[in-house]
Parts: C-alpha cells; structure tokens; sequence
C-alpha cells in the first residue's frame, strides 16, 4: 500500500507544475504582444511627427522680416517690418502664431496685428503636401498687445476665445517642387471695407530667409483699391 502511494503520488505536482508552465508561457506570449504593439505604435507616432509638415512651416514663418531692401530699390515700396513669433506651444490644436506688421517709421504702432493656425491638411490627390494658415483678428484694441512678440511668453494672457477667426481668409499653402511653399486666399472670399473694399486677397511664398506676400483689396467692380500694385513685398529675414 505504501509502495501504491509512492508510485501514485508524483502525478499530482507534475500536473500542477504542467498548468503553471503552461500559464508562465501565455503571460509572456501576452506580454511580447503588448510590448510589440507599443513599440509599432510608438514607432507610428515618431514616424507621424516627423512626416508632419507643421513644424517646418512654423519655422520659416518665424523671426522678424524687412522690407528695407525692397524699399531702398523701388520707392513704390514702404519700409516694413514684420514679425512672427510662436505663442501657446503648450496648446495641442497648432502651431499658433503671433503677427505683426508695422512702418518702420512707426514700429511702435503696428498698422497689423494677427494670430495665424497652422493645420495640416494632408496631400491631395496630387500629391502635394498642404497646409492651411488660418487667420484670426485679436478682439477689441488690438494695440493693447503691440510690441507682445518680445514679452517672454507671447500673448499669454489670451487664448483662442480671444480671438475672432477672419472667415474665408485663410491661406491654402502647397509644397512646391523645389522645396518652397506657395499659397492664396480663395477668390472673393476675404471680406474687407479697408479704404473703400470690397474684398482682399493675399499671396504668399515662403522659403529659407524670404517671405513674399502680396495683399490687396478690391472694390465690388474688381478694381484695386490698396495694396502693391506692381507686386507683392520681398521680407528678407533679419532675425530667426
């Protein structure tokens, strides 16, 4: 009888150690899954971030630009400055951009001030990477923020409920072949009553060093009524 339990007796623990082995095995095999599948999608992430085109338009856009160049040559051009700065970084619905254009002669009175977005509207169906500059008016007196591009923290105190979106005058810009990027507001779509408008439309190359952007405002009969008439302004970068 003893001899009966001793044979009789292994069994037991061998089943036991068999469902734990076999236990250990599906919690790794679960593990390596879930470790596999953070990695792709980790690595989705990184690969995402870096196709996006944003923070290479938000860095050409950015830094101060002038006019005096174009001015010093041609007196039908004004001697402008313009800024860009990035505000909000901690915001996840950009980049965001604080604008401001003013006379050189009259730096601290901004005839100019604006907030762009910056949205990532994919390739069409040519192909070609697109990115759309939405368009905002600050609410109230604008000039209350002059000067905000060197404050530490641009425009801080606001945010987009501060803001009033300028509808229809945003700025599709498109990759170019050659690297730049171009872009224009649609046609008649930018409201304007600057100076006896109707509407404005704007146009604008961006590429390392050189912004060009050509504004103009028309009457309801599509006859210039502000802006460069024989073509848009070349802002050299002076400051990134």
């Amino acid at each position: 009888m003893s001899l009966h339990r001793a044979w009789k007796l292994p069994a037991q623990p061998s089943s036991r150690r068999l469902i734990s082995t076999r236990r250990l095995m599906s919690t790794t095999l679960v593990a390596l899954v879930l470790l596999a599948g953070f990695s792709v999608g980790a690595d989705a992430v990184a690969e995402e971030a870096q196709s996006s085109p944003l923070p290479e338009v938000q860095a050409l856009m950015t830094g101060t630009f002038s006019s005096a160049a174009q001015a010093a040559e041609d007196e039908s051009f004004f001697n402008i400055r313009l800024v860009m700065v990035p505000v909000w970084p901690q915001r996840e619905d950009g980049p965001w951009l604080y604008v401001e254009q003013a006379a050189a002669s009259a730096l601290e009175q901004p005839y100019r001030q604006r907030v762009y977005r910056l949205v990532d509207e994919g390739a069409g169906e040519d192909g070609v990477t697109r990115v759309r500059s939405v368009v905002y008016a600050l609410k109230g007196d604008p000039l209350e923020h002059a000067g905000a591009f060197r404050q530490e923290s641009p425009l801080g105190a606001l945010s987009p409920q501060d803001l009033e979106e300028r509808a229809g005058c945003d700025i599709l810009l498109l990759r170019q072949e050659d690297g730049t990027w171009a872009g224009e507001t649609s046609e008649r779509s930018c409201s304007s009553a600057l100076r006896g408008a109707s509407y404005a439309t704007s146009e604008v190359e961006i590429e390392e060093g050189l912004l060009l952007s050509w504004d103009r405002g028309f009457n309801e009969a599509g006859e210039q009524v502000w802006g460069a008439t024989e073509g848009g302004y070349r802002f050299v970068l002076e400051q990134p």
